[in-house]
């Protein structure tokens, strides 16, 4: 867990880290703090290194796939660029070698010497001009200040995420605002949503050691943590980093724009109150972000009703997870109704779940077989899918392992499986951005089809009279309204069918089924019933095409294109 958040370049000295900061600079074409591929094309072209192993270069450095090197990246790079001009084959574990390597010293830069003395002579003279024309540009008309005037205008995309954002604020948000998407399924989406650190959430009834796992990770408490038997975690608590350690209010947190927290305050106040973010310094969570829940109620306890829609937050933390962990105690495998109810919340997100069976030493080999089985055939149940998925066995607490019931055997395993789960949390920096990528395609998608069964319901409501007994009618049977709808994009796409809408009318959910989009593209029945009920369906825009189409090329040619602009530049 260590490797999570250490930066490649922690032992270059300080005369090593001023020379690679010049070179950044000079590196760095726009000055905006990114080395970009077309950056790099001229810049370690001075390396005289192979394509190859340039590439090789890039792809290390470049680990967490955004298409540009920030200062660190680009440290890593030098030394591997040094590395190979030494001699050494590169690989991944090159990177950890260089980290821990004091002698690594910079690469030989063709020319750098010339550029750099060229750069600072160009730095002197403007600085010359600009202090000349100081007292003029103070007393003529007014000038823009230094960020107003460096401010990059929307068209300049200089990573992925720069260029999702423009993506989103152009072709997708309208389609979204228009047709009330951010009611029915997900709040618009701000600039924090996209430059937030990547998320895990753990899930759990009450004490299966969730607390103690992010105590586990840390190495250390984070500000408010309580642990114990009963349900001690009883509020949603995001722990991220922070400058120093404190606990910041659920209310605080929501308004906040640099955290992408504001569509929390779609659940009211009374969930609120029940939510709160701890910051405090760690490497770990410069990395990742770990979402805190509280204990799923079984027997007795979940007959009490929240205060709040638990299952509408876990949802929503859901989306924006990288990572979901259920956790298990080997002495409470039963699956209350709360958490079946949760585990259906996660629709849409089984690729991020991964089941813990925690505490697992707690019971002998035979016992833990036992345990296993159970625990499987519960979860294939309530997941209802044929596929198994990955389960990690192991105790996640400080504590060293109970000898008398696990053996020397079950001893390596919990080693090799809480190896295998701490790669996994590895990982999900390196794969935030794919996540970024995929999760805006889920989104686009959805908000496509919503656009479809709004418009439809729209087109289906009459011009003057029986406005309100239509709408009921349509609500009631909104299951065969979605099938209509499933009808009608595919004939969208496949015109030359049309006839079988007169011929098989009645046929429409078979139809769905053997041609067109799966059902699990369509939202909750029940959910969208419920919002759409505080609605006048007429009110709403008939379908637009321009807006989809609009979509549909942004899915189709834009994103492709923006990828294929960030990829490795040596590819």
């Amino acid at each position: 867990m260590e490797e999570i958040g250490k930066s490649a370049g922690s032992s270059f000295s300080k005369e090593q880290q001023q020379i690679y900061k010049e070179w950044f600079n000079l590196a760095d074409s726009d000055g905006d703090g990114r080395f970009t591929g077309n950056d790099a094309t001229k810049f370690f072209a001075m390396s005289n290194l192979s394509r190859q192993q340039l590439k090789q270069v890039w792809a290390l450095a470049d680990s967490k796939r955004q298409g540009f090197l920030g200062f660190t990246e680009f440290v890593t790079a030098m030394q591997l660029v040094s590395l190979a001009q030494a001699g050494h084959e590169l690989t991944p574990d090159t990177i950890k070698t260089a980290s821990k390597m004091e002698d690594v010293k910079p690469p030989l830069m063709d020319g750098i010497d010339a550029l750099l003395a060229k750069n600072k002579s160009s730095r002197i003279r403007e600085n010359d001009i600009n202090g000349s024309t100081q007292l003029s540009l103070s007393t003529g008309t007014p000038q823009f200040g230094a960020k107003s005037s460096r401010k990059m205008p929307l068209t300049a995309v200089t990573s992925i995420i720069d260029g999702l954002k423009r993506l989103y604020v152009e072709k997708l948000k309208p389609l979204e605002a228009t047709y009330r998407f951010n009611d029915f399924v997900s709040p618009l989406l701000t600039n924090s949503d996209f430059d937030a650190r990547p998320m895990v959430m753990l899930l759990g009834q009450y004490s299966t050691g969730k607390t103690t796992f992010i105590k586990h990770l840390l190495r250390c408490d984070y500000p408010g943590a309580h642990i114990g038997p009963e349900p001690t975690t009883d509020r949603f608590v995001v722990v991220m980093s922070g400058h120093d350690e404190r606990s910041i209010p659920g209310n605080t947190v929501a308004v906040q724009a640099d955290m992408p927290f504001s569509g929390l305050t779609h659940f009211g106040g009374a969930f609120l109150s029940k939510f709160e973010c701890a910051q405090m310094p760690h490497p770990l969570l410069d990395e990742i972000t770990i979402v805190d829940t509280p204990g799923v109620l079984s027997g007795e306890k979940q007959r009490t009703q929240r205060s709040y829609d638990f299952t509408g937050v876990i949802s929503w933390f859901a989306a924006k997870c990288d990572l979901i962990l259920l956790l298990f105690d080997p002495h409470k495998l039963d699956i209350s109704d709360e958490f079946k109810r949760v585990i259906a919340s996660l629709r849409g997100n089984d690729d991020k779940i991964r089941v813990v069976l925690n505490k697992a030493d707690q019971v002998d080999t035979q016992q833990l077989m036992r345990v296993y089985g159970a625990l499987m055939w519960s979860l294939g149940k309530v997941l209802n899918t044929p596929e198994v998925m990955r389960v990690y066995i192991g105790s996640f607490n400080d504590k060293p392992i109970n000898e008398e019931t696990a053996s020397q055997m079950f001893c390596e395993l919990f080693e090799k499986e809480q190896n295998d789960l701490l790669m996994d949390l590895v990982d999900i920096p390196k794969k935030a951005c794919d996540r970024r990528i995929n999760e805006f395609v889920k989104r686009a998608r959805a908000a496509k089809m919503h656009a479809y069964i709004i418009s439809h319901l729209k087109k289906e409501m009459p011009a003057i009279m029986g406005k309100a007994k239509t709408q009921q009618r349509l609500i009631d049977n909104l299951e065969d309204e979605f099938a209509k709808v499933s009808l009608l994009t595919f004939f969208l796409y496949s015109p030359f069918r049309l006839y079988i809408v007169y011929k098989h009318h009645l046929f429409c959910k078979q139809v769905q089924r053997e041609f067109h989009l799966p059902p699990g593209d369509f939202p909750n029945v029940e959910h969208f019933k419920e919002v759409l009920n505080g609605y006048s369906i007429d009110k709403f825009e008939k379908l637009k095409p321009k807006m989809i189409q609009a979509v549909d090329d942004m899915l189709g040619y834009e994103i492709p294109e923006l990828l294929k602009s960030f990829r490795n530049p040596y590819a």
